[in-house]
């Protein structure tokens, strides 16, 4: 008991205004705070108009199962109108390749009936042909030429840097054995200067 009367000796009354005021002062800023914050959620009418939300008595397009490792295809079966469309296009591209390869690769059978039934003589046939077979061969040399050029460039410029490697290593080399020199020959006057001094 006497601890609390003495505790109570100590209070001063400037303390005590202090905390009643810093009280109050919670107490109004709390009770004076926008009223937004302790209103109620807003509730489900007041989300814009194209927010979807989940309705349980609804049926959704699932995806059907396809089998194999995941069991599903990865396409939203909303979706469908696009992939086929897709599809149709992927094939149209891939026979257009085709026919491209076809066309303008070595003649196919379907030209050399062509040229027979128009009646293009077999001469200008085998010229058509010599002459395709002769800009494929330019075209190669052209390659190989190039390519060999090419190739001794490459030899040149890495000969000439290895020579320029070789000299900047050989300098590099002589330099650092002169600083080792050096260093040595300065450790062993450190070393004759200290007996000395030792010795005196």
């Amino acid at each position: 008991m006497k601890k609390v009367i003495d505790w109570v000796k100590n209070l001063r009354p400037l303390k005590v205004f202090a905390v009643f005021l810093a009280g109050v002062f919670l107490l109004l800023v709390q009770a004076c705070n926008r009223p937004g914050i302790a209103a109620q959620p807003p509730q489900p009418s007041a989300q814009p108009p194209n927010v979807e939300k989940y309705d349980p008595t609804k049926s959704y397009p699932l995806n059907a199962p396809q089998g194999g490792m995941n069991n599903f295809s990865d396409v939203d079966p909303r979706a469908r109108a696009e992939e086929k469309a897709a599809e149709a296009k992927a094939k149209a591209l891939r026979d257009m390749a085709k026919r491209n390869v076809e066309q303008k690769g070595i003649d196919s059978t379907e030209q050399y009936v062509r040229n027979y039934q128009q009646g293009t003589p077999f001469g200008q046939r085998v010229k058509n042909l010599g002459e395709d077979i002769g800009s494929s061969a330019e075209e190669v040399r052209e390659g190989v030429v190039k390519g060999t050029q090419r190739g001794l460039e490459n030899i040149r410029e890495n000969t000439q840097n290895a020579t320029e490697d070789v000299s900047k290593s050989v300098q590099r080399g002589a330099e650092d054995t002169s600083r080792n020199i050096q260093r040595r020959a300065e450790d062993a006057a450190d070393t004759v200067n200290r007996t000395i001094r030792d010795a005196a």
